[in-house]
């Protein structure tokens, strides 16, 4: 499982990495609502991997039978590597080229918070959370964390899709079958 795992991984990360860089250059282009839907797809789609890592190991390893278990483990563990490659790029990109990034989003909440209309002290507040927020994305453990949490739902989802689709158990025999039948 483990070259498997490591092979799909990498490919997945290496590709969610790229495309992600990718789609940074355009985000200020395309605004941050089809910048979102963009990033999500690319995880999608990179995320597809995890699928074919598991019929690959399937098919090439186990004689084209696996459990729903032993499935989910080998995606789930696709996923892990593909979510860390995916960290290390932000953390690479965010602290070293881009530290204002997300300047314009910590602002586009906070704009949103004040002309909501809620009364001031309930403002204030939300305000003063969003601007703590936005001083522990700076630390790059509680960075790695958030950044983490992003791709990782959208790959357990496609893992569990693809245990399901992919698990076969072990076939019987036509004729033992038969003489169990007779039996």
């Amino acid at each position: 499982m483990k070259k498997t795992v490591l092979t799909f991984g990498l490919i997945a990360g290496l590709m969610i990495s790229v495309l992600m860089d990718s789609s940074l250059l355009l985000s200020s282009k395309i605004g941050s609502g089809h910048s979102m839907v963009l990033g999500y797809t690319i995880m999608v789609a990179s995320f597809l991997l995890v699928y074919f890592g598991i019929r690959s190991y399937r098919d090439n390893t186990l004689a084209g039978r696996i459990s729903f278990g032993r499935a989910f483990t080998c995606g789930l563990l696709i996923t892990l590597i593909t979510c860390v490659c995916y960290v290390a790029t932000w953390e690479i990109l965010y602290f070293n080229f881009m530290p204002h990034f997300m300047d314009g989003y910590w602002a586009a909440q906070i704009h949103k918070v004040q002309s909501a209309g809620l009364d001031p002290a309930t403002t204030a507040a939300k305000v003063a959370a969003i601007q703590q927020s936005q001083q522990s994305y700076q630390t790059p453990i509680i960075n790695m964390a958030y950044t983490f949490m992003e791709p990782l739902p959208v790959g357990l989802l496609i893992t569990l899709i693809s245990a399901a689709m992919l698990r076969r158990k072990a076939s019987v025999e036509p004729a033992a079958a038969a003489g169990a039948m007779t039996a």
